[in-house]
């Protein structure tokens, strides 16, 4: 199943997804999350049902927001080694969390997940972004940018 379909399955039906980008902007690929969240924010796509957060590298200090917001769905996005080429991006099961690299971050993404979920009925998707690079760095090299670019109107054709 192509991610395109699998994320078309997953957003089925929502009321209000938040997407939230994980990440360090200042690693190169690591900071591929909160670039795709400032796209979406630059685009002014944001209303009632659809909210964006650059959650960088700290996504635990936004546990209170998305449970105010009480979304159907949330994205995290975030750079994934997942052991493929560069740019590849897919959904992560939250099972296979323990057997991938997921990014730089102060909390396990596997703990802020089942943290997220306690006691809350939303939906929950993990999309990694396989990075080239984590050195220091401004920007995302050019092939994880495109993926950025690719996933951006991905959810725009579901979305909107």
């Amino acid at each position: 199943m192509s991610f395109e379909v699998e994320l078309n399955d997953f957003l089925s039906g929502f009321k209000k997804l938040i997407i939230l980008g994980v990440g360090n902007e200042l690693k190169s690929d690591d900071g591929v999350g909160p670039f795709i969240i400032n796209k979406l924010i630059d685009e002014n796509i944001e209303n009632d049902s659809l909210l964006l957060i650059n959650a960088e590298t700290v996504p635990e200090n936004f546990t209170g927001k998305i449970r105010k917001e009480n979304p159907s769905h949330v994205i995290i996005v975030d750079a994934c080694l997942m052991g493929s080429e560069p740019g590849e991006i897919k959904i992560v099961d939250k099972e296979d969390f323990a057997n991938i690299g997921i990014s730089t971050h102060s909390m396990s993404l596997s703990y802020f997940v089942k943290y997220l979920e306690k006691d809350n009925d939303f939906k929950v998707i993990f999309v990694g972004i396989e990075p080239e690079t984590m050195d220091w760095g401004a920007n995302p090299t050019e092939i994880v940018e495109k993926t950025a670019f690719e996933f951006i109107e991905i959810i725009k054709g579901i979305i909107l």
